[in-house]
């Protein structure tokens, strides 16, 4: 064994207390959440909302067994209800949280929480209470905007750069979840880009601060007290899994629903698909990106440019389509009427062209009572939809022809037949359906009792099933 002078070793030990903190990887700091917490809860609001119930006469589900003696069961509880008054229907009540955005009393929180209110009242930190109106909603971004009047200033929420957050960083949500005022929950930004199926523009940011029911509409702050994203939805029964949108989208449509109420964006008329890598390979493609065109709607923008289905959309305006998901966000934020660069992929070539983006064409009613449609529909159970872009993205659909089952009676001849919403109805009777007006038109004529044939499109695949119409 080798003996080391003393002096020799103070020496190396003095080096090492030198080397060795360069050499430390630091550990970030966590913010002062208390200051945070107190700074920040004064622009957060709780929002409750209620609008009528209506009265749809429902037979109550009467308790007992099912199968043999339940006439004797339901004979009993007849007798012992009758002459009973019956219970009036009650308000349908919501509530959800929301986040001051200037001074003069406007206020940002999620679609959900207030579309179709008759009523809606703003709960301050300090406890005061406003009636609210109702100023503007975006169902596909799930914005709702609320506005309060008060000779007072309020405090208002800093907007951040959602676009700069960086998984991992610390977030902090403030909310009203089950009705528990003034909430506060931490985590971390967990990933960004989330697609969970919520709409055609879907780019979450994922986090573990607990979000839970009540705090959809609430902020998302980041560690510097600026508010990144808006929570809007969890994943039942998933714990540390909470999805907030990105405050950057919400900004960009703001200005809209100031002004306007609602929010037109911009519209190619494609449907598309993601480019998987055998996909890639089979048209000629390097690597797998891009958006796969499956239909081109008859006079879209894009038909008049000349895309067909089989191009792969590479890049919108000189931004380039890495996933599919990036497509329909770059269309819709662009300006109606303006002239878009298109970067397309067709028989082994990279080719231009310009499209001049149009209006998105509203989408169809679908908001008929009790989940009934028209009366040709209510004789089958279901509510059908046109075949619209929306349609075809939001059940993600390969169909190219038909009406999409938009919904379905639980205990109508739909149900029966095994149906189900994204079904796509191609033919009745032999006959070729092409829209609802041609289903209506069918099912109107055919009396009660008659038994049609149905050609059903689900996914790739097609059957045939009967109902009887009702």
């Amino acid at each position: 064994m080798v003996s080391v002078p003393a002096k020799s070793r103070c020496l190396l030990f003095a080096a090492l207390m030198l080397i060795l903190p360069a050499l430390a990887i630091s550990a970030p700091t966590p913010p002062d959440f208390v200051e945070l917490a107190e700074n920040l809860k004064p622009s957060v609001v709780n929002i409750s909302s209620s609008k009528a119930a209506e009265d749809t006469q429902r037979t109550p589900q009467l308790p007992g067994p099912q199968g043999p003696g339940r006439d004797m069961f339901e004979e009993f509880f007849e007798h012992f209800f009758r002459g009973m008054p019956e219970a009036s229907p009650q308000p349908q009540r919501s509530l959800g949280s929301g986040f001051i955005i200037s001074k003069d009393g406007f206020i940002l929180t999620n679609n959900h929480v207030i579309e179709g209110a008759d009523e809606v009242k703003v709960r301050l930190a300090d406890g005061r209470t406003f009636d609210a109106e109702i100023r503007g909603l975006d169902p596909k971004l799930d914005l709702g905007l609320l506005k309060i009047e008060t000779d007072e200033d309020l405090p208002v929420a800093q907007m951040g750069d959602s676009d700069a957050l960086r998984v991992g960083e610390w977030v902090m949500a403030i909310g009203n979840p089950f009705g528990l005022n003034q909430t506060v929950t931490v985590g971390i930004v967990s990933a960004k880009g989330r697609v969970i199926g919520a709409g055609p523009y879907d780019d979450f940011i994922q986090t573990d601060a607990s979000i839970n029911p009540g705090n959809s509409g609430g902020p998302l702050f980041n560690a510097e007290g600026k508010v990144v994203g808006i929570n809007t939805a969890i994943i039942a029964g998933g714990q540390g899994i909470g999805f907030a949108t990105p405050i950057n989208a919400a900004q960009k449509v703001l200005p809209q629903l100031q002004e306007k109420g609602h929010v037109v964006r911009g519209f190619l008329g494609v449907s598309i698909q993601m480019v998987s890598k055998e996909l890639a390979e089979s048209f000629g493609l390097d690597e797998p990106k891009g958006a796969l065109v499956a239909r081109v709607f008859d006079d879209s923008p894009a038909e008049k440019a000349g895309i067909q289905r089989g191009d792969i959309i590479l890049a919108f305006n000189g931004q380039e389509i890495e996933d599919m998901s990036d497509l329909p966000r770059l269309v819709a934020a662009t300006p109606v009427g303006e002239e878009a660069n298109v970067t397309i992929f067709r028989d082994g070539k990279t080719r231009q062209v310009s499209v001049e983006v149009e209006k998105m064409p509203e989408e169809p009613r679908q908001t008929a009572r009790n989940g009934e449609g028209d009366d040709g529909e209510e004789k089958l159970g279901l509510v059908v939809s046109n075949l619209t872009p929306e349609a075809v993205q939001a059940f993600n659909l390969k169909a190219d022809q038909g009406v999409v089952v938009a919904r379905i009676d639980p205990a109508g001849p739909a149900a029966m037949a095994n149906l189900r919403p994204g079904d796509v109805i191609v033919e009745i009777n032999g006959r070729s359906i092409e829209n609802v007006s041609d289903l209506r038109d069918i099912v109107q004529k055919s009396k009660q009792g008659r038994m049609l044939r149905l050609l059903v499109q689900r996914g790739e695949n097609h059957f045939y099933t009967t109902l009887e119409v009702r």
